[in-house]
């Protein structure tokens, strides 16, 4: 081959085999530092390729550019065996976002040292009463136009609208949860009484999701949450005599109680999982 410059080139059959991508090391590094800084074998290169396939890998660059980076979580979802649409849509649910999550875990141990101030007498009602709300918000984030950004990409994405709210539902609580848990190692003075929010906020969960599928994302969680603060000022009023005594809810009969609840209302959301497609094809 002839070039206008002199030295060493790329030899024709070598820049044929590197347009194919079948040019083999070392000859291949050789290649890539050459073609670097000599102008006369780009162009012979260009013209061994096949215009086809030369768009095609630039169509292919540019999609990889434009694609969006995924973030720690998302990585961390696809390393474990999450499908990659699966995965971008648990990493951009709202109440899984570090913002979300911080103000939640500021406000536990905020109301905790409260509790915990009082050195241990009584019972953390404040704490009790204000942990199973917290899961309930975070589940209502989750889902729905108006509290989920990333709604549109749901409705289209390839899974069970039942299924794409359990997913976000035992992640969303997942994360919650252990917040709490968190939280409740604040309280060592109160034993395992510091625990008794764990059934409401289950029981609570379970009744919004269950009514989601006739109200909404956002009514179902307001109502069960604004229950779930009128039953508490009954209770307390209900307890008038004794301020030291547990509230009700937080009784062994309440958390039977709301072990009662949040059976019955994962059994009536199981028979209701197909209305989730329904409204979802509505939202379109």
């Amino acid at each position: 081959m002839t070039h206008a410059t002199t030295g060493w080139h790329v030899p024709e059959d070598d820049l044929r085999a590197y347009a194919r991508g079948d040019l083999e090391p070392p000859a291949l590094w050789s290649a890539d530092t050459h073609l670097t800084a000599c102008a006369a074998c780009r162009a012979v290169l260009a013209g061994a390729l096949d215009p086809v396939a030369l768009d095609a890998g630039w169509e292919r660059l540019d999609a990889e550019l434009d694609a969006p980076r995924p973030g720690l979580l998302e990585s961390l979802l696809v390393r474990i065996g999450f499908a990659d649409h699966t995965a971008r849509l648990l990493a951009a649910t709202p109440a899984l976002r570090r913002s979300w999550l911080g103000a939640v875990l500021a406000v536990l141990l905020l109301t905790a040292a409260v509790a915990a101030d009082r050195g241990g007498a009584g019972s953390p009602t404040l704490f009790l009463a204000l942990a199973p709300l917290l899961p309930l918000a975070g589940v209502a984030l989750s889902y729905g136009p108006g509290p989920d950004p990333t709604y549109e990409m749901a409705v289209v994405a390839p899974l069970h609208g039942f299924r794409l709210l359990m997913i976000r539902t035992v992640a969303v609580l997942a994360a919650a949860l252990g917040l709490n848990g968190l939280a409740t190692l604040a309280l060592p003075g109160y034993g395992l009484r510091a625990l008794a929010w764990l059934l409401p906020a289950l029981a609570l969960t379970a009744t919004a999701l269950a009514l989601t599928a006739r109200l909404g994302p956002v009514l179902a969680p307001s109502l069960v949450g604004g229950g779930w603060v009128g039953l508490l000022l009954v209770a307390h009023t209900a307890r008038a005599e004794d301020a030291d005594a547990p509230l009700a809810p937080f009784t062994a009969a309440g958390q039977g109680a709301s072990a009662a609840v949040a059976a019955l209302a994962a059994g009536l959301l199981v028979l209701l999982r197909d209305r989730f497609d329904v409204d979802r094809s509505r939202d379109v």
